[in-house]
């Protein structure tokens, strides 16, 4: 799944492609994906028929991102909110044809034909075609009529600050973590105190304190908690700029991989020798997710 550099870098493709114009016609071939969110979801008809009815004609305002979900504002005040989960993708395609740009994971069908049996939602815009594709329909586009009706549904009700918001203080940091009694890893990933950060970031971070993924949260001092508030918020800022990690299979909207995988010290590198100190980077798991971090630089 994207962690935030990818999705915020996925949010100013799309702004740069498709801000302001006006969706002319929508095509719903899965109305599972309109539905629900949840992971078990029953294609409703009205629902795809209340977001045809509610997005066409609509202008496309602004699109914001909130911790790894799109967010498309469009006028009337209505509401698309988007998350790609494990396989989805945006393809934009110009009127005339010329070179797609994608966002997301790559679809190889995608790239040689457009529609195809992955494109379930189809918007035909003013200056070309939005597909959204997903191999494997864990994604969901939901629509909202305002943004009372939005509010009111709390989708970030469990989430924590941006890491690059104001709110992300040293001091809400210290407090947060305070009572915390779990491994800090989990706690950094599981989105209740500061959102964005997932498997790649997390290691990545916790290196860069120097503090083990493994370590109960609670026994980390107001030093070590202030380090890895700064090293959170210059990691994110950084992979921000480049493009995000892409290790995998996510891809930017302009077609390119993000290359902050070229900056990581040790996600994904079990076996080989820690950069700072040559020690053996090891391997444990967490939460069901593979960790890697140097066991002599990180206490």
């Amino acid at each position: 799944m994207p962690e935030l550099p990818e999705v915020e870098n996925l949010r100013l493709g799309l702004v740069k492609s498709i801000l302001g114009q006006k969706i002319k016609r929508v095509w719903v071939q899965k109305p599972k994906l309109v539905s629900d969110k949840g992971t078990k979801r029953s294609p409703s008809n009205s629902k795809k028929i209340l977001f045809i009815k509610g997005i066409t004609g609509e202008k496309i305002v602004s699109i914001d991102r909130r911790a790894k979900n799109l967010i498309f504002r469009l006028s009337h005040d209505k509401i698309v909110l988007v998350h790609l989960k494990m396989s989805g993708q945006f393809v934009y395609q110009p009127k005339d044809k010329s070179k797609s740009i994608m966002g997301g994971h790559p679809i190889e069908l995608s790239e040689k034909t457009l529609p195809n049996k992955h494109s379930h939602v189809i918007f035909e815009l003013e200056k070309g075609n939005l597909y959204y594709n997903d191999t494997r329909m864990f994604g969901y586009l939901l629509y909202y009529n305002s943004p009372k009706t939005f509010e009111k549904e709390n989708h970030f009700i469990t989430l924590g600050v941006e890491p690059l918001s104001s709110k992300f203080s040293t001091k809400y940091f210290i407090n947060s973590l305070k009572n915390e009694k779990g491994k800090i890893k989990t706690i950094l990933m599981d989105q209740k105190i500061v959102t964005g950060l997932g498997n790649i970031y997390a290691d990545e971070t916790l290196f860069e304190a120097r503090i083990r993924p493994d370590r109960n949260a609670s026994t980390l001092t107001n030093i070590e908690i202030k380090k890895l508030h700064k090293v959170i918020i210059r990691i994110i800022k950084k992979a921000i700029k480049v493009g995000g990690s892409s290790v995998a299979t996510y891809r930017l909207l302009d077609n390119t991989r993000g290359n902050y995988a070229r900056e990581h010290k040790v996600y994904g590198k079990a076996g080989k020798n820690c950069s700072n100190c040559g020690d053996v980077l090891k391997k444990i798991i967490i939460q069901s997710r593979t960790t890697v971090f140097c066991p002599s630089c990180q206490k």
